[in-house]
């Protein structure tokens, strides 16, 4: 009787490391596959997630005491055009209809309490909202996004380099440090998904 269930314990065992190793072939399989499929895609979109947290960080620094004089309305499109897929449906969806519909509300019948921190987040949930499919499906993840979010990142940049009289000044001042690495990441996603498009 022992030896009988020494031998259902070792065939236990045996089974059980057998579906670890197809369990381990799988993952890398997998692995693989994600590798060849999407490994440059999937780039454009970290880079993609990587730019609009850089954009919204740009817009909570305009929003506190650090005010600059870059034109911060126009990270905006730039949000709009980079924000990876998964989390713009999710705003385009019942969510986003939800918070537009109580930003405009509070908008319109309470003004004296919408805060003004509120304005270009409110604009952007909007546009994200009411965009039209050509805007929302086509443009967004052909060239013509890119290209937008390329020309804003290079116009804030120059701005940003000139209200701060100059490149080295725009690297060594207390908090111009911040904005040029933040304006620096938004350069990153648009030159990334060029290549990923042209070649």
């Amino acid at each position: 009787m022992l030896k009988k269930m020494g031998f259902e314990e070792e065939a236990v065992v045996q089974l059980i490391n057998s579906d670890f190793r197809d369990l381990s072939v799988a993952a890398n399989q997998l692995a693989n596959h994600v590798v060849k499929l999407g490994g440059i895609g999937f780039g454009a979109s970290f880079f993609g997630l990587i730019a609009a947290i850089a954009a919204i960080y740009l817009l909570i620094l305009d929003r506190t005491n650090w005010r600059t004089n870059i034109l911060t309305g126009l990270l905006i499109p730039y949000i709009f055009f980079s924000l990876p897929s998964i989390i713009f449906a999710v705003f385009r969806g019942e969510i986003g209809k939800w918070i537009a519909v109580i930003a405009v509300v509070l908008r319109l019948f309470i003004p004296r309490h919408f805060p003004d921190w509120l304005e270009l987040p409110g604009a952007l949930i909007l546009l994200i909202v009411v965009a039209p499919s050509l805007f929302a499906n086509t443009f967004r993840s052909d060239i013509v996004g890119v290209v937008v979010c390329l020309i804003i990142a290079c116009y804030l940049l120059q701005e940003h380099i000139r209200a701060s009289g100059g490149f080295r000044n725009s690297f060594t001042k207390a908090h111009g440090i911040s904005n040029s690495v933040g304006i620096i990441l938004l350069l990153v996603y648009p030159i990334w998904a060029l290549v990923v498009i042209l070649f």
